[in-house]
């Protein structure tokens, strides 16, 4: 009953991918809120990323790829279950909306395909106790943040670890409710003795090497380089800019991006040593758009419109790279058109797993794209469209036909402003909005926008455990 129509039509070309061939280990790294321009192998005239710079030097580099969303969570829901915003359970980005029970993740497939599935960082979908929690969608072990509000912090008391709590010692402070600014703000916020992005990435390699023998999915969605946090005081990171005539955020910000370098790097590293190089598929991502927060210093998204927040191309665009060495083909780029609901049923090809990918998701395998169309076994299909909706904004929607771009501002049902039309293929920065010139595209957009859109099944955002309130 769970065979999907999407999943009957890749058998033939999982099985030319499996022939002769070991499933793949999956990593996939996804950071939080880099711009899609913020990597120095797009040019990126301040940021560093040799490490990353390494995988698309080995691997294939995207040009067009997307998020599910402009904020965190709902992307985040897009990834685990293959459906776009319009159709995916969590679409509000409180930290408090959880998957439901009969929501199938990309982890529940690969693991009924015998993948051995861990998650390291921030989750997003569903706090502990809640039907949402990772432990219950096919993950063996999930260390990190469960509400993405927790994952606000840096030196917590506590992360979970598969629905326990790991105390973080010498992170005990006051309790502080996140939504008072005031408090929120001051110094005490920032300080501790375990910084917990280390602890997380020392789990992600630790279960690397635990499960060297077997077919893994290492999922790793790291919060940095989110936020104006703290650092340690003695991470390596900040020396390059310790003496930069910077806010100090600022210098935390590069830091932070210095630093998941510095992470991708030592995975590569791990992988190499155990021998798993040509065994393991690696994805580097961002969740959405890059913060506007230091523009005229970082120009996070470049020439595109907008930003994290907001459905124009600065907010959805990702850098996204992939390596796995001896079958993607080395310094490639591609310009085919993906995003988030896309890993889903690419994951499970790759696994021999389709079978178990629920009927009627919105995304399409890019297994032809990366592997090139002979070796996946058959043609790269292409989306339709690909669909946004903006969550806190009622209305609001996006919607991409080829070189065309939609925007629908959302002001409500009644009395809507008329839909916003871009050619990207002549204007990637949405600076002359052409629906006037084009009437009948306008009202294609429109109508597939209002197709693409199913309400979602009321749900009561269960309280946390500690009302929102992280030590």
């Amino acid at each position: 009953m769970r065979i999907a129509h999407t999943a009957l039509l890749l058998i033939v070309a999982t099985a030319g991918i499996a022939q002769g061939a070991e499933r793949p280990n999956i990593v996939f790294i996804i950071v939080d809120d880099l711009g899609p321009f913020e990597l120095s192998c797009l040019g990126h005239p301040i940021h560093q990323t040799p490490h990353i710079d390494s995988m698309a030097a080995e691997g294939m580099l995207f040009t067009q790829a997307y998020s599910g969303c402009c904020v965190c969570a709902p992307a985040r829901s897009t990834l685990m279950t293959g459906f776009h915003t319009g159709h995916t359970t969590v679409r509000g980005n409180s930290g408090g909306i959880p998957l439901r029970a009969e929501d199938v993740t990309v982890a529940q497939a690969l693991s009924e395909a015998g993948y051995a599935c861990g998650g390291f960082g921030k989750w997003g979908v569903g706090d502990a106790g809640t039907a949402g929690a990772p432990e219950k969608h096919g993950f063996d072990v999930f260390f990190g943040y469960y509400d993405q509000v927790h994952a606000h912090f840096y030196y917590p008391r506590y992360l979970w670890r598969s629905g326990v709590k790991v105390p973080l010692a010498g992170n005990a402070r006051p309790q502080v409710d996140s939504r008072d600014r005031k408090a929120y703000n001051e110094d005490k916020m920032y300080v501790g003795k375990e910084f917990s992005h280390h602890r997380i990435v020392d789990e992600a390699l630790q279960f690397i090497r635990s499960n060297k023998d077997r077919p893994f999915f290492c999922y790793c969605p790291w919060t940095p380089p989110h936020g104006r946090w703290p650092m340690p005081p003695d991470e390596p990171a900040m020396e390059a800019f310790r003496d930069k005539p910077w806010p100090e955020e600022a210098k935390v910000f590069a830091g932070m991006v210095k630093m998941i370098d510095r992470n991708v790097g030592e995975i590569l590293s791990l992988l190499g040593d155990l021998g798993l190089d040509e065994k393991t598929i690696v994805f580097f991502c961002s969740d959405n758009g890059g913060l506007p927060s230091f523009e005229e210093l970082f120009h996070p998204c470049g020439p595109l419109r907008g930003y994290k927040g907001q459905l124009y191309e600065g907010g959805l665009r990702v850098p996204m790279v992939v390596r796995w060495p001896g079958r993607i083909a080395s310094g490639t780029k591609s310009d085919h058109l993906c995003y988030f609901p896309d890993m889903m049923p690419t994951f499970a090809e790759l696994a021999g797993a389709s079978e178990h990918v629920p009927e009627g998701i919105d995304g399409i395998s890019i297994v032809p794209t990366l592997l090139g169309e002979a070796a996946a076994g058959g043609k790269q299909r292409k989306h339709d469209y690909l669909y946004w909706e903006q969550p806190g904004r009622r209305g609001a929607q996006a919607i991409r036909l080829g070189k065309w771009k939609a925007v629908w501002p959302g002001f409500g049902r009644d009395n809507r402003p008329r839909v916003e039309l871009y050619n990207l293929s002549t204007d990637v920065g949405e600076a002359n909005n052409v629906a006037a010139d084009h009437p009948e595209l306008a009202a294609r957009a429109e109508k597939k926008m209002t197709e693409a859109h199913v309400p979602p099944i009321p749900q009561v955002e269960p309280p946390t455990p500690e009302g929102r309130l992280y030590r």
